[in-house]
């Protein structure tokens, strides 16, 4: 028994927000003064850093667990199944569903539960419950999965990343420019093929010094409620973190695997910002004393920017449906899944296809 990746969808917002709509932002230090440089200098060194030009907002009526279904759906579609044989939805996000305008979260009802509902799926043997894990959601949930079917408590799962940043970044703040919205979903399943499937996989939480490189603060701008609180993070740090911490996940779970480094054919990565994502790819391959192959690292970034947990599955949608250019996969290649976050979490999978 093989456990592998049976069909995926994902939902592409449809608000484009490019770096000239930022030109127009009051950007503060944290301690509320103006910031020095003007914003179309601000905007210039944040693309030469992030390699981000746009990104993807939901519409004022979406929420996270709208966009989530409309991928599961797809996801479902995908893989030829009938809804009710799913044992778990398993619903990686972060900050539940924000409405637009909303100073308060809702989970409850759980985001997977709505997803179930929103599928109408009866069967009460399907059980739904949200992870929150970081950006590397997603990644952690198809582990999760292949540890249910492997135990025999399952046969079928879904696995969803979903993510609505927009409603949770203080405009004042420059690393607003950084998030985005979106949806990935993967069906996940045992198969009778004798090769494929996921080969090995690693994860780990580091907290004694980085739990909070990541949190929720004030606005920087002191006029505002305080009571109200939005993404902040300590950039520098994180960029140290993931590139001390990334690649040794990436080689850990790729020398489990038993694959040759020679024999991966594509790595999918968080896409938190392009020169982070290029610094822990070269340091992966400098690991095995190579150099990262050209084209390894498929990007969506530059027009799709940073949703969370949603990037990595939504990027595994676009290349398998033959949707970013210059990249495609075929039966028998292997991928490798890394992605870093809040926590701080690292972890990732070797896939072969």
């Amino acid at each position: 028994m093989n456990i592998k990746i049976s069909g995926s969808g994902s939902y592409i917002p449809t608000e484009i927000v490019t770096n000239k709509d930022f030109t127009k932002h009051v950007f503060l230090n944290d301690d509320g003064t103006p910031f020095p440089l003007p914003n179309e200098v601000i905007t210039e060194k944040f693309y030469d850093i992030t390699g981000i030009e746009e990104r993807r907002y939901v519409s004022d009526d979406l929420l996270t667990s709208d966009i989530a279904t409309i991928a599961a759906k797809k996801a479902i579609e995908n893989a030829g199944i009938d809804p009710e044989t799913l044992d778990y939805i398993i619903f990686a996000h972060n900050f539940g569903n924000v409405k637009k305008g909303a100073i308060q979260t809702d989970i409850l009802p759980s985001l997977a539960t709505r997803v179930k509902f929103d599928l109408r799926v009866k069967n009460p043997k399907c059980v739904a419950y949200d992870m929150l894990f970081g950006c590397p959601g997603w990644i952690e949930g198809v582990i999760q999965a292949q540890a249910f079917i492997k135990a025999g408590m399952a046969k079928k799962c879904l696995v969803i990343g979903a993510e609505t940043l927009s409603r949770v970044v203080d405009m004042h703040d420059r690393d607003s420019m950084i998030y985005s919205d979106g949806a990935g979903a993967t069906i996940i399943e045992a198969t009778e093929e004798e090769e494929g499937g996921i080969l090995a996989h690693a994860s780990a939480t580091f907290t004694y010094d980085e739990a909070y490189y990541l949190f929720f603060g004030n606005s920087f701008n002191k006029e505002h409620d305080p009571d109200v609180r939005y993404i902040k993070m300590h950039g520098r740090k994180i960029y140290e973190f993931a590139l001390s911490q990334v690649p040794k996940a990436m080689k850990e779970c790729v020398d489990a695997s038993g694959i040759d480094i020679s024999n991966i054919k594509k790595v999918l990565i968080h896409q938190a910002n392009e020169k982070m994502d290029e610094a822990i790819i070269q340091r992966f391959y400098k690991l095995y004393g190579q150099k990262a192959p050209e084209g390894i690292m498929p990007m969506s970034i530059h027009k799709l920017g940073n949703s969370s947990v949603a990037t990595v599955p939504t990027l595994y949608d676009l290349l398998v449906k033959g949707e970013l250019e210059n990249h495609k996969l075929d039966k028998g290649d292997v991928i490798l899944f890394a992605s870093v976050g809040a926590g701080m979490n690292v972890n990732a999978i070797v896939y072969r296809m």
